[in-house]
């Protein structure tokens, strides 16, 4: 019987999911892909990881699922957005990729605010000025690596470039090129003079797709590879917290996803257009319908970077107690009381993207005592991403977007302490989903809309359910009041100029 296969390019690990409809899982592989950040701010990965990890995981699903080539019929594609790829005229990539969460080009950002009418670009291009737009990326390759800038022949993202090496067709999805900053929200199309703002050709840019729409298929050399059957059909692609919130089911107003995983996203559906500098517009997968957003630089990267490099004394007991170390730094949060004694974080490890948007910015712990322990800081680094959200949530409020029901998914909401601590600090219930795969599942049925298997944008959900839900406790109101309060005035104290122009105090 026919199935479908999603592939989720992500920044800390490629995905892979096998699929029948209507809902039921074949078979789901990994592989880790290593992040790259060598200097301060600076986020890169190598293209030709993801393909590895591609024909790796599409091996491993075919091996043990027991499906043979032949019953797939369709594949789909997401992952991390904006990440600029770029090819010369041969087809080689240029430099690794450089990651939606890196912050390098602040001076690019300055630039271009000076030579443009910002509240005119943000009309046009539905999304502000900022480190996110691979406009100010491209500015900074011109300035400090002209020989790759002269060798451009193609720029796009990380999963079109995966559709690239299985097809052979060049396309930019119409979310990377939404906040790429190259589309006219106004006619939906690539407009040549926003691509012309970073100094590259137009042929640079491929044609702009949709999402469900077949972009090609699989080419006879990406099958030898792959194992795939040459011929089967590939789709435009999805971005990954678009993907992720198509199958948490978020399609009605006032519903809000929030994906806990390398970054935190924060994502909610409506059927306006609202441009605002502080966040990003995207397309929802559902035709009609949009997904105003954030994202954080860091979320789970974040976490992870202080496990690495501060809790190995804890590794090593949380080995000797047969759980992961991660949960043995939950167990001490748990214990330690709500507000971390004081302590206060602030997780901008890679700059900040919304809703600050300050590439200068950097991760702060500030109130840190010799009472503190381990389990303080863990704790203070949850409620550090929680008072982040509620930042993204008062901004969304204040442009009109009324959020009503929170649903929790990704690895992160595993962490049953974190999505108490988000409940507390929101003062509104957490809904966790269960059996939610990722952002791999949203591809995987977005292919199967593009094919003709299914019409019904909603059917995505039967593969999802949900656990349980966590109440805010009411006592923790006033603690978490406070801690926000600190929390926001911390980065307007070390930098105001930074914080008024990305409209902090709004």
């Amino acid at each position: 019987m026919a199935c479908v296969l999603g592939l989720d390019i992500g920044t800390t690990s490629t995905i892979g999911i096998l699929i029948r409809l209507p809902d039921q899982v074949l078979g789901l592989a990994t592989r880790p892909v290593t992040l790259r950040s060598e200097h301060a701010g600076w986020a890169e990965e190598d293209p030709a990881q993801w393909w590895t990890n591609v024909r790796d995981i599409v091996q491993e699903l075919l091996r043990t699922s027991s499906i043979k080539a032949e019953e797939i019929v369709a594949i789909g594609t997401t992952g991390m957005l904006p990440a600029v790829v770029l090819l010369d005229d041969r087809g080689e990539v240029l430099r690794p990729s450089i990651q939606q969460s890196d912050g390098r080009c602040g001076a690019e950002v300055a630039e271009l605010r000076t030579e443009c009418d910002e509240t005119a670009f943000i009309a046009k291009a539905g999304n502000g000025i900022n480190q996110q737009l691979v406009t100010a990326k491209l500015r900074w390759i011109e300035r400090h690596e002209p020989e790759v800038f002269s060798r451009i022949a193609t720029v796009f993202g990380s999963y079109d470039y995966i559709n690239w090496r299985l097809t052979g067709e060049r396309a930019v999805e119409q979310n990377w090129a939404l906040e790429a900053g190259f589309v006219d929200v106004s006619t939906h199309r690539i407009d040549d003079d926003l691509v012309a703002l970073a100094h590259i050709s137009r042929s640079a840019v491929p044609r702009k797709i949709a999402s469900h729409e077949i972009l090609g298929s699989v080419s006879a050399k990406a099958a030898d590879e792959t194992g795939l059957m040459a011929g089967t059909p590939v789709v435009g692609g999805a971005a990954d917290m678009i993907a992720s919130a198509l199958g948490a089911g978020v399609a009605k107003a006032g519903d809000v996803l929030l994906k806990f995983g390398g970054s935190v996203d924060i994502l909610i559906a409506t059927d306006q257009i609202k441009p605002d500098p502080r966040m990003y517009l995207d397309y929802h997968l559902v035709p009609g319908l949009f997904m105003p957003n954030g994202c954080m630089s860091t979320g789970g990267s974040g976490l992870n970077w202080f496990v690495r490099n501060f809790a190995g004394g804890e590794t090593a007991a949380a080995q000797a107690e047969g759980i992961s170390v991660h949960q043995r730094l939950d167990g001490l949060a748990a214990a330690r009381p709500a507000g971390a004694d004081g302590l206060t974080i602030l997780p901008y490890f890679l700059g900040e993207k919304t809703p600050i948007h300050d590439p200068a910015a950097r991760g702060v712990i500030d109130g840190l005592t010799l009472s503190h322990d381990i389990g303080h800081v863990w704790r203070a680094l949850l409620e550090a991403y929680a008072y982040a959200i509620a930042h993204h949530v008062e901004v969304l409020n204040d442009m009109g977007h009324q959020t009503e029901r929170y649903l929790v998914s990704d690895g992160g909401s595993n962490s049953r302490i974190w999505m108490q601590i988000v409940a507390d600090v929101l003062q509104k219930p957490v809904q966790r989903l269960t059996g939610h795969p990722g952002s791999c599942i949203g591809a995987a049925w977005t292919a199967a809309i593009g094919v003709g298997l299914t019409d019904d944008w909603s059917g995505v959900s039967g593969f999802v359910s949900f656990a349980y839900r966590l109440d805010p406790d009411p006592r923790k109101a006033d603690i978490y009041r406070d801690g926000y309060r600190r929390y926001r005035d911390l980065y307007a104290r070390l930098s105001a100029p930074a914080a008024t122009r990305a409209g902090l105090s709004s």
